[in-house]
């Protein structure tokens, strides 16, 4: 995938990108000028920040931190005569 630069300095990013990366008009990316090649990221408005985890409630409020990894992964059998 390809885009020319115009004379003003600007491009437009292929649909194809855009649609993956879910960029819309009116977002803002950040370029990093020290990178050896163009790269660019999206990013995140300072009223999303407010919004983010929003309501959000502890799934494990009464669960170590053990039984929180025990219940996402499974126990985990350690073999006898292992070592650490």
């Amino acid at each position: 995938m390809q885009a020319t630069l115009t004379s003003k300095g600007q491009i437009t990013i292929p649909i194809r990108v855009r649609n993956r990366l879910h960029l819309k008009p009116g977002d803002v990316l950040d370029f990093d000028e020290t990178a050896p090649f163009l790269k660019a990221t999206k990013t995140i408005p300072p009223q999303a920040w407010g919004e983010f985890a929003k309501g959000w409630k502890d799934p494990w409020p009464d669960l170590t931190t053990i039984e929180v990894m025990d219940d996402l992964r499974g126990p985990v059998e350690i073999p006898t005569g292992a070592s650490p």
